[in-house]
């Protein structure tokens, strides 16, 4: 059991004042204290298991603890042309000056690149690959499309940590994502082990939200992307959420893909290993929740990170895995 300074506060979620009407069901950053709420909205949306892409019981892990792995979903020819096309983009003058590459806080060398599904031809069609919008439509029954998407590097020695956060918690907060009917697929280009910074989730923590502590400062997003300091948790609450269930690494090999619910807690360590820890990351929103403007009362962020202009659907795309 960790011991922490002060307990963490836990809301009935039956309090007739969360449900008033025109309240703000995920409130967060607006000077309350830190306290966990009970998630008001489904999990697996589409009741139907008989009909999922993959296994059901599959279905069945990521409705209790809000992720699932599967392994070999991408064959070793698809993910050799993911990483030379990762490579490729790393090593491009321009795509390094470009807005939508983050780099490291302290060394420089490039930590994300988002919007790459509109940057390259090849992440746009893994994007649309059927083996991820199917599964996704599935699980928010409804047509989906793409959010935000990003290339994450964790390159080997300098690869910062990401600080244990909601994801919800900051589409809501920061883009104006109304409610929680989104997700967020991983696809494994390199080895994930327990010792260059694996992706590390909280089981069973999508079924509470952390509120956070503070305010939203103006142009969050230039900092957060390196480093986020506000919309993360309590000590507390964290404290809590891993006392119940405890923290998974998501140890994988390349062409896995780890699927996690917008609301499941997650984070991962540096990695001081000579060997990086790369992925190519989408969330699928569903069409029915759009943002809107941000509960925050900030600017919205910039369409590289939050998609709100020009929005359809994606069409499942079938890929030939040995091409």
């Amino acid at each position: 059991m960790v011991d922490v300074m002060m307990d963490c506060a836990i809301a009935n979620p039956d309090d007739a004042a969360l449900h008033d009407a025109g309240r703000d069901d995920y409130a967060s950053r607006d000077g309350r204290s830190a306290q966990l709420i009970a998630r008001k909205d489904p999990v697996v949306y589409n009741r139907d298991w008989s009909q999922a892409p993959i296994a059901q019981h599959h279905i069945q892990h990521y409705q209790q603890h809000g992720y699932m792995v599967l392994d070999d979903v991408f064959s070793s020819q698809e993910i050799e042309r993911f990483n030379a096309e990762l490579l490729q983009l790393r090593s491009s003058d321009s795509v390094k000056r470009a807005r939508e590459t983050i780099t490291e806080y302290s060394s420089g060398d490039v930590r994300s690149i988002f919007a790459v599904h509109k940057m390259s031809a090849i992440f746009q069609q893994l994007a649309e690959d059927a083996r991820l919008v199917d599964l996704a439509r599935f699980i928010l029954n409804d047509e989906v499309y793409i959010h935000q998407s990003r290339l994450n590097y964790k390159p080997g020695f300098r690869g910062k940590d990401f600080y244990w956060h909601s994801d919800f918690e900051t589409w809501h907060v920061e883009d104006g994502m109304p409610r929680m009917r989104a997700l967020s697929m991983s696809i494994s280009l390199t080895e994930n082990n327990n010792l260059n910074g694996p992706l590390m989730l909280v089981p069973g923590s999508h079924q509470q939200y952390a509120v956070c502590e503070g305010y939203t400062p103006d142009n969050h997003y230039q900092t957060s992307l390196k480093k986020q300091e506000y919309g993360v948790p309590s000590d507390a609450c964290l404290s809590t959420l891993i006392d119940q269930k405890g923290v998974k690494a998501a140890v994988c090999k390349p062409g896995s893909v780890i699927i996690f619910d917008c609301n499941t807690m997650h984070g991962s360590n540096s990695n001081i290993t000579p060997y990086p820890r790369s992925n190519a990351f989408f969330v699928y929103n569903a069409i029915s929740n759009q943002v809107q403007q941000p509960f925050c009362g900030r600017p919205a962020r910039p369409e590289y990170i939050c998609s709100r202009e020009a929005i359809s659907a994606l069409k499942p795309l079938k890929v030939n895995a040995h091409t």
